[in-house]
C-alpha cells in the first residue's frame, strides 16, 4: 500500500516541510556563512526537545558571492518571516515571483508553497524565524506560544492580520529591522540555553511590530482566506500530484479535518462531483498524461503507477472518462492532456 502523502496534516511534521539541504551543504563548504538555532531537521544548532518548541528556526545566512544552489518550492511546519538585510534575493510564493531588495520583509503561512532562488540565490544577507503557531491548513485554529506577553485581543487582532491577508512581501520599517538585527545577534553571538529569555524577547518584539505595521497599512483582509471550503480546495488542487496515492474517502477527509459527508459535500461543491469520482478524473488525467509523454510503457505500467489495481479496470473507466480504451488514445496522439479538473474559488 503506497504512503498516504500528507497534503495537510495536524503534526510536528508536514509532508512538504523544507530541510534546507542546500543551505545545509553551502555552509558546510563555505560558500556562505550561517548561524542558526533549529528543531528537527532545520539547519543550525539543534535545540533541545523542550526548548521553546515553537521556535522551529531561527537563524542568519551571509551569502558574500552568488551562489550555486536554491531552496525550491517547499512549505515549512510555522509561519515564516524573512528579512533581507542586504543584497538581491529571488523569491517565489503561489506561483508568483518576486526580487526582493534591501529591507525587503516577507511573511510566508504554512500551506503556501515557496522558493528561495531562480533557481540559485544571489549574494545577500537573509535573516529568518519560522514559528510553529499551530496550523498546517487555513481553516485551523491558531495556537500561539503562551510565552507571548500580547493581550488575547490582541493575538486576535494579529491572527487576523496574518490569516485573512495572504501578501508574502512587505517593505520592513525601521522597527523591524531593529528586532531582526537582535535575532541575528542572538544566534550568532551567544548560546542559546542561556538565551532563552532574550529570544522570547527579541520574537514579542518582532510580532509586535509586524502587527503595528499591518495595521497601518490598512490591507484589506478576506476572511475566506481561512474557512473550511478554501482549505478543501486547496486540498482538491494539490490531490492530482498524489493521486497515486492509496486514498480512500475517509482519508481524504481526514487530511481537510473533517468528516465524510462534510467533505463529500465540499467536493461535490467544488468540482460537481464526490470524492471518488474526482480522485478518479484525476488518475485518468494523470495517466493520458504519462501515455502521451511516455509512449514506451505499458498500459499495465500506467494503470498501476496511477493507483488503479487493474489493468482491466482501468481501461473500463479510462473509456469512460476518455471515451476510447487507452489503446485508441495512444493511437490518437493528443497534443495536450489536462492536469486535473478545474477547482476554483
Amino acid at each position: 500500500m503506497k504512503e498516504l502523502p500528507a497534503i495537510f496534516q495536524d503534526g510536528k511534521q508536514t509532508y512538504f516541510a523544507d530541510t534546507c539541504e542546500p543551505l545545509k551543504s553551502a555552509a558546510d563548504k563555505g560558500d556562505v556563512q550561517l548561524a542558526a538555532w533549529a528543531h528537527a531537521l532545520y539547519p543550525g544548532a539543534l535545540l533541545p526537545r523542550s526548548y521553546l518548541p515553537a521556535v522551529r528556526s531561527v537563524g542568519v545566512w551571509d551569502a558574500p558571492k552568488n551562489q550555486s544552489w536554491g531552496l525550491d518550492l517547499h512549505c515549512n511546519e510555522g509561519i515564516e518571516f524573512t528579512y533581507l538585510q542586504r543584497g538581491k534575493l529571488a523569491f517565489e510564493v503561489d506561483g508568483k515571483q518576486w526580487l526582493l531588495r534591501k529591507g525587503a520583509l516577507t511573511v510566508t503561512r504554512p500551506w503556501q508553497f515557496h522558493r528561495v532562488g531562480a533557481p540559485h540565490i544571489g549574494a545577500g544577507r537573509l535573516i529568518w524565524l519560522i514559528l510553529d503557531v499551530g496550523v498546517r491548513r487555513p481553516n485551523q485554529t491558531w495556537r500561539w506560544p503562551e510565552w507571548l506577553v500580547c493581550s488575547q485581543a490582541e493575538l486576535q487582532k494579529l491572527t487576523q492580520l496574518l490569516s485573512y491577508n495572504e501578501q508574502p512581501v512587505w517593505q520592513a520599517d525601521e522597527e523591524l529591522e531593529r528586532w531582526f538585527d537582535r535575532l541575528a545577534e542572538l544566534v550568532q553571538e551567544s548560546d542559546p540555553l542561556e538565551s532563552e529569555s532574550r529570544l522570547k524577547l527579541a520574537i514579542n518584539g518582532l510580532l509586535l511590530a509586524i502587527m503595528e505595521m499591518l495595521e497601518r497599512e490598512h490591507i484589506p483582509l478576506d476572511e475566506y482566506l481561512s474557512t473550511t471550503e478554501r482549505a478543501v480546495q486547496m486540498f482538491l488542487r494539490a490531490l492530482p500530484q498524489h493521486a497515486a496515492a492509496d486514498w480512500d474517502l475517509a482519508s481524504m477527509a481526514r487530511q481537510c479535518g473533517l468528516s465524510r459527508s462534510q467533505f463529500s459535500e465540499y467536493c461535490r461543491h467544488a468540482t460537481n462531483m464526490t470524492p471518488m469520482q474526482y480522485l478518479t478524473q484525476c488518475r485518468v488525467e494523470m495517466a493520458a498524461r504519462m501515455l502521451v509523454e511516455q509512449p514506451g510503457a505499458s498500459i499495465t505500467e500506467v494503470a498501476y503507477t496511477c493507483g488503479f489495481n487493474s489493468s482491466q479496470y482501468f481501461a473500463t473507466v479510462f473509456r469512460s472518462v476518455k471515451g476510447c480504451p487507452p489503446s485508441a488514445f495512444i493511437a490518437q496522439k493528443p497534443v495536450a492532456v489536462a492536469m486535473h479538473p478545474s477547482v476554483d474559488r
